[in-house]
């Protein structure tokens, strides 16, 4: 009977660590989007804009975990032959399909309700992520250039989440250096793939076949480009100064340029990009450029 027993709690925890790996929290980071708003207000010290802000990153938690369960319950066969995503919990049996659909639908559930008691607007921009993304993984994801387009869509509403949503007015070259940069990450993470395709043969989305290595590169350079050039825009504009009351800005310059080389270091030179959340917390040299900017940032505007 002991035996049984502590046989039992073992099943039962590698079971809540399959349905933790399934909900995917390393990916929760992305949803840091929604908090820029209020790093770049002069709302810093507000607890009521700080709740606002929490729940809508709480919400868009919820709803980013509910959309990898619908992600992986539709391509739990194709990951099954994936030489990474087959050890992903729904691939691998350690989680059944009716436990995720299930928790699926209470992710959702979650995400509405954390949604609407951030805002109205929070949670229409909520519902906004949730279609765009549903379309994503039953139609989308396999139409060229749309399918990352897709994926700017789903940043979109949360940078708008933790603006709009939350009462406050966002920079117009804030939002487009925004639209660059996962449009970069975008596009950097279809390369990563087509390379990781080419190499082992076996081929992860069909999107993949109209892409090659030399038309990513463009796309990714245009929008490695256009990010330098519309965050340069956005630290000397007018309107930043006045709301900012500082021109200093612009010195943060060189820690977003070497970001960005570094990532196209480790896409071209290291097989990164497949996982950005991943690539970012083991890359030290990328971590210490987003804690550095961060740091930059509070000082300039704060100090």
């Amino acid at each position: 009977m002991l035996s049984v027993y502590f046989l039992s709690r073992k099943e039962f925890f590698v079971q809540i660590k399959a349905i933790i790996g399934l909900l995917r929290p390393h990916q929760w980071i992305k949803n840091g989007f929604v908090l820029v708003g209020v790093l770049f207000s002069f709302q810093w010290m507000s607890a009521a804009t700080w709740l606002d802000a929490g729940l809508a990153f709480a919400a868009f938690c919820c709803a980013a975990s509910a959309v990898y369960v619908l992600n992986d319950c539709k391509d739990v066969e194709a990951d099954r032959q994936h030489p990474k995503k087959r050890f992903r919990p729904l691939a691998a049996g350690l989680v059944s399909p009716s436990v995720a659909v299930v928790l699926g639908a209470l992710l959702v559930a979650m995400a509405l309700a954390v949604g609407y008691a951030a805002s109205t607007k929070v949670l229409m921009f909520v519902c906004g992520y949730l279609l765009i993304n549903i379309a994503y993984t039953l139609w989308l994801k396999h139409e060229v250039i749309v399918d990352v387009f897709c994926i700017f869509g789903g940043f979109m509403m949360r940078l708008l989440a933790g603006t709009i949503g939350i009462g406050l007015e966002p920079s117009r070259w804030l939002l487009i250096t925004g639209m660059m940069i996962t449009l970069f990450l975008g596009f950097g993470k279809r390369r990563a793939e087509l390379a990781s395709a080419l190499k082992t043969g076996k081929q992860s989305r069909k999107s993949l076949d109209s892409y090659s290595l030399p038309l990513l590169d463009k796309f990714i350079s245009t929008c490695a480009a256009g990010t330098v050039i519309t965050y340069g825009l956005y630290t000397v504009d007018s309107e930043t100064v006045a709301v900012h009351g500082t021109q200093d800005m612009i010195w943060t310059m060189p820690i977003v340029v070497f970001g960005i080389f570094r990532y196209l270091y480790l896409i071209h030179h290291q097989g990164k990009g497949e996982d950005t959340s991943k690539d970012l917390f083991k890359d030290i040299p990328m971590l210490l450029a987003v804690l550095s900017w961060a740091v930059a940032v509070v000082l300039i505007v704060y100090v």
